[in-house]
């Protein structure tokens, strides 16, 4: 169910963010947050649906976000209209979720 969601949020932002972008005339706005949402669902996807998971999966997907280490910095440059704007930070929320898998697998 949860995967779910993300999906259909994803297929939402693309065409909303896509949508935003003619508008604003801006490329990836800050007006547009859907991307924000939908990174942070995926960054917490399949852990424990507990305040010191998801807190960490914030911060984890923040860092990810602001920081785009490779690959994430390639795509949002390469990808453009609502996938790039969406793309970069599901990207983040991928990093930062097999982050936080791996340290529930060694803990």
């Amino acid at each position: 169910m949860q995967l779910l969601l993300v999906l259909t949020c994803f297929a939402i932002g693309v065409v909303a963010s896509g949508a935003a972008e003619k508008v604003t005339g801006e490329q990836d706005s800050g007006h547009i947050i859907i991307d924000e949402f939908v990174g942070m669902l995926v960054s917490v996807l399949f852990l424990p649906q507990s305040l010191g998971w998801v807190l960490a999966a914030f911060i984890l997907f923040r860092m990810l976000d602001i920081l785009k280490p490779f690959p994430i910095r390639q795509v949002e440059s390469s990808l453009k209209g609502g996938i790039g704007v969406m793309t970069d930070d599901v990207l983040a929320g991928i990093g930062a979720n097999l982050i936080l898998q791996l340290w529930k697998m060694l803990s």
